[in-house]
């Protein structure tokens, strides 16, 4: 990636950049008020199936083909794919969150970056939900990121955000979750090589965590909330 994009891009996973997934845990405080998730390496194994199943078999490959249609002017399989990632998920918490982070991610990258960007600009009006992965991909694609890379940045985005929740949630220091963290992002490359070759770029995500999921739909019983999902 020539300089431009690439500073763009870190921008886009800057923590700075206001999406507002400090937010959202998806269900990270739900595990957390069970007991599912207590110690670093309880979330080291959270941050693994977000990574392998979250990412690897939905996310990751929404965003590598909402990449690729948003660079070659494909509007409506951007808008199916935003419709379809929207539809698996199961609670409304997750579609609530989704779209919340996806629409936000485009309204700031519009107001950031009005004359560089004209797919965002377009984006709010074609995306019948903007749910995030959809959102990440056509702003990737805006700025010229490979489908490859846009993966590796959401996941990381992803990834950074469940230990920034974990950070409030557990008693975990900063040292042991950026370790926790730094662990997982070195099986990213992997990862993704995986989701390649498992499902190419042109096949249809797929969703199946139910634990995950549960923790999700629970969110709403938790007793005292510092998060919205």
């Amino acid at each position: 990636m020539n300089d431009g994009p690439l500073l763009a891009l870190l921008h886009l996973c800057d923590s700075l950049f206001p999406t507002g997934s400090y937010a959202h845990s998806d269900g990270l405080e739900a595990a957390v008020a069970e007991g599912r998730v207590s110690t670093g390496a309880d979330l080291e194994h959270w941050l693994t199936v977000c990574l392998h199943e979250c990412i690897g078999r939905c996310d990751g490959p929404v965003v590598m083909q909402a990449v690729a249609a948003a660079a070659d002017g494909r509007r409506g399989d951007v808008r199916r794919l935003d419709e379809e990632v929207h539809a698996l998920r199961p609670s409304a918490a997750a579609r609530r969150s989704t779209r919340h982070l996806g629409r936000r991610l485009l309204r700031t990258w519009q107001a950031s970056r009005p004359d560089g960007t004209p797919w965002p600009s377009l984006a709010l009006d074609d995306l019948p939900r903007g749910t995030l992965p959809v959102a990440f991909g056509v702003v990737c694609a805006s700025i010229g990121t490979p489908p490859r890379a846009a993966v590796h940045a959401f996941a990381y985005t992803r990834l950074a955000a469940a230990v920034s929740c974990a950070m409030r949630l557990l008693p975990i220091g900063q040292h042991e979750a950026h370790a926790r963290l730094a662990a997982t992002l070195a099986r990213v490359p992997r990862a993704v090589t995986d989701m390649e070759r498992r499902t190419g770029r042109a096949s249809r995500p797929s969703a199946f965590v139910p634990l995950l999921d549960l923790a999700a739909m629970s969110h709403q019983y938790v007793h005292s909330r510092l998060f919205l999902s």
